[in-house]
């Protein structure tokens, strides 16, 4: 028995809400549920009752979607988008096999928009994942940075991978066969983290019942980092500098200096020249220390990251976990993208491992995040799903699919153009043109 056009509509708004652009197959590969998302990236309403493949895929010589879906294997992959205002365009595409009791009925395509050919995309870089512009060019600047043996200091808020950048310097730099070793200045108090920093000669003491070597020393021919250094006591910064100065370090209890070779990167999340100002800092450590900065941005300033970080971290969870992830509803990135992120990337971790140990099912929905992203969302945020307006029909077909898009984003343009494959430039200068803003 066929559906009715408005049974259309209901599973189509359904499985928006749940998958965002969104296809659904059914075992034939024709195309049974389009999300007005979907029609929005593509670039054209998608044809009901048309071959997945076709339209997808078209003519092209390589056809990895037709391919892999034919012989029944899920698949990822990058295809050029089919038409559209936007030249040399991609789509990610990631396909899902629906079962009923075990026997494949169709399958799930969730589309994504993968930007230009010429953008680059994601990259990872020891550790670090981004398609943000500003992270890429950080890295680039660690990659020349760790050819010299400046120190380096490394200013970024907690949670932000700071200790990663520290890593991406000693092993892209000569002393990568070396040691690597990393202390917390502010973990420790004053005593213990000299000793632990410099090191003790047995007797120095009660406890030091064996000569002992610091940080300083282990990490000789190799990279120490100091995380958290503008946390030093001041009487331990006047150690430091002699250290940077005469490349020696004197133990607890020594008076003999021992030579060191070692290369100093610091971080901190806060600013030293106010901590100078303060005077809780020594302005020629300052300066010792901060012959190279590098500066690591927030997760909140670079929130296209959040998608791809959510689906590498989804990814390396999977196979230890009770819960095995597939996708994230709408609604539920949305919340994450709305976040502040105080904890940066880690507390993005920590909603994640939250989301698995509190949720059931393949979808990350938003009420599987903690309690802080609901309270948001009550509190001051838009609703997830805005209500739809009735469709002015005295606008274009351009105008009424630009408005509608809005409308879905919740009025946030940059979500909206990211629907529409356009860039934010673009998408307000159409909006001008159209009548819209």
């Amino acid at each position: 028995m066929a559906r009715r056009p408005e049974e259309d509509l209901l599973f189509a708004a359904a499985t928006e809400h749940l998958a965002g652009a969104a296809l659904v197959l059914d075992e034939g590969l024709t195309i049974r549920v389009a999300t007005p998302q979907a029609s929005a990236l593509l670039g054209f309403d998608v044809p009901l009752g048309a071959s997945a493949p076709r339209v997808l895929c078209g003519d092209a010589r390589k056809r990895p979607v037709a391919e892999a879906l034919s012989s029944g294997k899920p698949v990822q992959a990058l295809i050029p988008r089919p038409t559209g205002p936007s030249e040399n365009r991609f789509l990610k595409i990631r396909t899902l096999p629906l079962q009923l009791h075990e026997k494949l009925v169709g399958w799930l395509l969730l589309l994504e928009d993968a930007g230009n050919a010429d953008e680059g995309g994601a990259v990872f870089f020891h550790g670090m994942w981004t398609q943000d512009p500003r992270l890429k060019e950080l890295f680039r600047i660690v990659e020349k940075v760790a050819q010299d043996d400046g120190t380096v200091l490394v200013r970024g808020e907690t949670g932000t991978g700071k200790e990663l950048v520290a890593r991406a310097l000693h092993l892209q730099s000569s002393r990568r066969d070396g040691p690597f070793r990393a202390i917390n200045c502010a973990a420790l108090p004053a005593n213990l983290l000299e000793s632990e920093l410099f090191g003790h000669l047995k007797g120095a003491f009660t406890g030091a019942h064996k000569d002992t070597p610091g940080y300083i020393q282990l990490a000789h021919r190799g990279t120490l980092f100091l995380d958290e250094v503008a946390e030093l006591p001041l009487e331990l910064q006047a150690k430091l500098l002699r250290v940077l100065e005469t490349r020696t370090v004197i133990p607890v209890g020594a008076r003999e200096p021992i030579p060191v070779d070692v290369r100093i990167v610091s971080a901190t999340h806060q600013a030293l020249r106010a901590e100078v100002e303060a005077k809780r800092f020594r302005a020629d450590l300052m300066y010792r220390l901060r012959v190279i900065p590098l500066f690591l941005p927030p997760l909140r300033e670079r929130p296209g990251d959040i998608p791809l970080l959510c689906e590498k971290f989804i990814e390396s969870m999977n196979p230890s976990r009770r819960r095995h992830i597939e996708h994230l509803a709408p609604g539920a990135l949305a919340a994450l993208e709305r976040h502040d992120w105080p904890g940066n990337i880690r507390e993005l971790r920590n909603a994640l491992e939250y989301a698995y140990a509190i949720g059931d099912g393949p979808t990350l929905l938003p009420r599987d995040l903690p309690p802080e992203f609901l309270d948001e969302q009550a509190s001051d945020s838009p609703p997830l799903v805005a209500p739809r307006a009735v469709p002015d029909e005295s606008l274009s077909p351009e105008a009424r699919r630009i408005a509608e898009v809005l409308e879905r984003a919740g009025g946030n343009r940059e979500r909206a153009a990211k629907i529409l494959g356009l860039s934010r430039v673009t998408l307000w200068r159409k909006m001008r043109q159209l009548g819209l803003a």
